[in-house]
């Protein structure tokens, strides 16, 4: 963590070889320990995902939490895209700056992170309100070096390049930190919009297409609409065969959020 040049954030860093959970760590304890704390563990039993999932990461991933306040509950919902932009950035750091190469960790909204086509990592953020303050955890999963049940950043490495080089959990940690101190401060004074175009080069979804089931009256319709970013609100911004613009939500229900799309129509 030599590397760490933050004002805020992981100044305060716990870790730990086992723990149920990371999240829980830090949002548990959030008006005990100071803002940025940031929470590691080797292995993690009882890691949290979404709707209540309940994740085990061996070793070899790289797991963390950390705390963040924030006054704007509109912009609570866009800082995953912060972080997981972040990450993918605080990657191609560490590669550049070992003479590695690059390796292309993409992002699937809303809040998963994918290699070559597979789900390498994720990120979870949770909220809380009190005294007029947001007070989020954000979690963090990214399958490093443990080749198990998809692929790694590793094992990537390897094919890319005939060099012995690995890359160091510790490293990517520093990096992401510095990385999102940064974008954070653009995030909280700009906008998101001031991160937008490197979002939307990160991500898979720029022009695709997605299927829209939608009842009317007793028959399921199905409608063809097409990505082309993200609403204000954080929700996807898409264009319908019509030349309809719509915001798609997730239905809640399904586990993959491509699957359970609702559309909502915008003036």
């Amino acid at each position: 963590m030599n590397s760490l040049s933050t004002n805020q954030f992981g100044r305060l860093l716990i870790w730990s070889p086992i723990l149920p959970s990371t999240h829980d760590v830090v949002s548990n304890n959030f008006g005990e320990l100071p803002i940025g704390t940031v929470c590691v563990a080797d292995v993690q039993y009882k890691g949290r995902g979404r709707s209540k999932n309940v994740w085990e990461s061996p070793a070899g991933c790289l797991m963390f939490s950390f705390t963040i306040q924030m006054e704007d509950g509109r912009v609570v919902p866009l800082l995953q895209y912060v972080v997981s932009l972040a990450v993918t950035e605080a990657i191609k750091d560490v590669c550049d700056k070992n003479g590695l190469p690059r390796i292309d960790v993409r992002i699937k909204w809303p809040n998963d992170l994918y290699l070559n086509g597979l789900k390498v990592g994720g990120i979870l953020s949770t909220s809380t309100y009190k005294s007029k303050k947001f007070n989020v955890s954000t979690g963090i999963g990214l399958n490093v070096d443990n080749e198990k049940p998809t692929t790694c950043l590793n094992a990537v490495l390897r094919e890319l390049s005939a060099a012995a080089c690995t890359l160091r959990r510790e490293d990517i940690v520093a990096a992401f930190l510095n990385k999102f101190e940064n974008f954070y401060d653009l995030f909280i004074n700009g906008g998101f919009r001031t991160l937008e175009e490197l979002y939307y080069k990160t991500w898979l979804h720029s022009g695709q297409r997605v299927i829209i089931q939608e009842k009317n009256e007793n028959q399921v319709v199905e409608n063809v609409v097409t990505i082309q970013g993200l609403t204000s609100s954080g929700y996807l911004l898409a264009i319908g065969e019509d030349n309809q613009m719509c915001e798609l939500h997730p239905d809640g229900n399904s586990f993959d959020f491509f699957k359970g799309l609702v559309r909502r129509k915008l003036e």
